[in-house]
């Protein structure tokens, strides 16, 4: 314990007036807002989780997600912490939060929250002026979309997660509301769960027009269910990229991808 007394120590005496604010992030999708919000300057620690931005390669690293390293993260300084609840261990989210240490927290489920956290986070960061810009141009693509992909009767989409055991994604996800910006229904969006187990006979009783999963492999097994829509009018679809899994501002134009692909598929009819 003797370490963390002087590292707290040395946090007293940081933050001084005019010295520029000192932040680590503890998620890679937060990383990514402050690039968006040209705050990366700012950054003196991340926590990875995949392939890093190029731009921010250089900078030092706290860990990993689930395994954050609290000796090299308190060595860093920080002024403010950026926090995605399921990046880091709930026993050293307390550990933080008794540290006393400001942490701004976001977890959007709809991309309207989306947008207004890396609003917030702007203010909070210092960047208030990019981040009503930015921000404002990302609301009005998501509008242009929403009218762009609308469909009277929704297309029922079952978004396959991990193939075995089966998982999903609930009504509370962001990329849930995604597929609500593409005109399309998460048949599991009754499930309030983020990522609920889910079997087999569920799927075919809900009968999904469209199956999305990361991988062709995963979606190879449906072949076994020929009277399934998804399999019947060839709707077993790979989602384009990652962009969807980083809820960051380009997430908007990962939902632009995602809703072409639909649209190429199962046309709407009005």
């Amino acid at each position: 314990m003797r370490w963390l007394l002087g590292l707290l120590a040395l946090l007293a005496c940081t933050a001084q007036a005019g010295e520029p604010l000192r932040v680590v992030s503890l998620a890679p999708s937060m990383s990514e807002i402050m690039l968006e919000l040209q705050a990366d300057d700012l950054l003196v620690g991340i926590l990875d989780g995949g392939e890093r931005p190029a731009a921010l390669r250089g900078l030092p690293s706290v860990g990993r997600q689930g395994q954050l390293d609290m000796e090299r993260l308190l060595s860093l300084r920080p002024d403010l912490l950026l926090l995605w609840p399921g990046s880091v261990a709930p026993a050293q989210r307390d550990q933080l939060k008794r540290l006393g240490i400001a942490t701004y927290s976001a977890e959007p489920h709809d991309l309207n929250q989306l947008l207004e956290q890396i609003e917030a986070l702007a203010v909070q960061v210092g960047r208030g002026e990019r981040g009503r810009e930015y921000v404002q141009g990302l609301r009005e693509r998501l509008q242009q979309l929403r009218q762009l992909y609308r469909r009277d009767e929704p297309l029922r989409v079952f978004y396959q997660v991990w193939d075995r055991p089966l998982y999903t994604l609930g009504g509370q996800q962001v990329v849930s509301d995604a597929l609500t910006v593409c005109g399309a229904q998460n048949i599991f969006a009754d499930q309030r769960l983020p990522a609920p187990q889910v079997s087999v006979e569920s799927v075919l009783l809900r009968d999904p027009q469209v199956i999305l999963a990361g991988d062709p492999a995963q979606l190879a097994s449906w072949q076994a269910w020929p009277r399934l829509t998804a399999v019947a009018r060839n709707g077993l679809l790979v989602v384009p990229d990652k962009g969807l899994e980083r809820p960051s501002g380009q997430m908007i134009e990962a939902t632009a991808r995602l809703c072409a692909l639909l649209a190429a598929k199962v046309p709407a009819s009005r």
